[in-house]
């Protein structure tokens, strides 16, 4: 009988500290690797200010506010940005607001790698494009900034063009000399119709990316 109790406290004492040392163990690099695998931060291009709101330059701040509604999440702010977060099926994302205006973009974006362990293959940042028509959708896994100075301070301050990127026609259907007013001006009627079934594309853009992957994201979405 002592011999049972004793046996069955050993037992209990070899599980405690089986429990203790996984607590407290260091992370394998393979399971940090997954984990860096599983994470994702999506970004949302904008301008802060009620100003810009509505305007086309804010696209990408449109988008993530449209797939954090559809999840259930709020936006909160933390540092350099308004972030929310939610999980599919696994997958962590992040949504990202960067504060900083647009021209700053990248000192957000790298602030929140850093934090969260984001590798750069796992991020996807959304922005306007005055080169495609509205409501066109354009995923890469690379390019050039096109003139946009979002997209050049995060190239800036990454030190690469490698990174994901999901352009959203705003078109340039604007007089010369008119480009500024133009996207930083609001919708017009037509398209203000048509937002909601793009932003409803765009959230399956995002879902997507961190489900299937780029190269499948981008098959099943340019051009849609």
């Amino acid at each position: 009988m002592y011999w049972c109790f004793f046996y069955e406290m050993k037992l209990v004492y070899f599980y405690n500290m089986n429990w203790i040392n996984n607590l407290f163990r260091k992370k394998t690099i393979s399971e940090k690797a997954e984990e860096m695998s599983k994470k994702f931060l999506i970004v949302g291009l904008g301008n802060i200010g009620a100003e810009y709101v509505n305007t086309r330059h804010n696209i990408g701040f449109k988008i993530v506010d449209y797939v954090a509604s559809k999840q259930g999440v709020s936006f909160e702010t933390a540092k350099l940005g308004a972030v929310a977060e939610f999980t599919i099926k696994g997958r962590k994302l992040i949504l990202l607001k960067p504060n900083t205006y647009m021209n700053l973009s990248g000192k957000a974006v790298h602030y929140w790698m850093q934090k969260e362990n984001i590798a750069k293959e796992n991020i996807l940042v959304i922005t306007d494009d005055l080169n495609l028509a509205f409501g066109t959708i354009r995923i890469k896994g690379k390019g050039t900034d096109g003139g946009h100075n979002g997209l050049k301070n995060i190239q800036l301050i990454l030190n690469t063009s490698e990174y994901p990127r999901f352009r959203f026609g705003i078109s340039d259907e604007f007089k010369k000399g008119q480009q500024v007013d133009y996207v930083l001006g609001e919708w017009n009627e037509t398209e203000k119709e048509k937002l909601p079934e793009r932003f409803e594309v765009a959230k399956q853009i995002v879902e997507s990316f961190a489900l299937a992957g780029l190269n499948e994201t981008m098959n099943s979405f340019n051009g849609k």
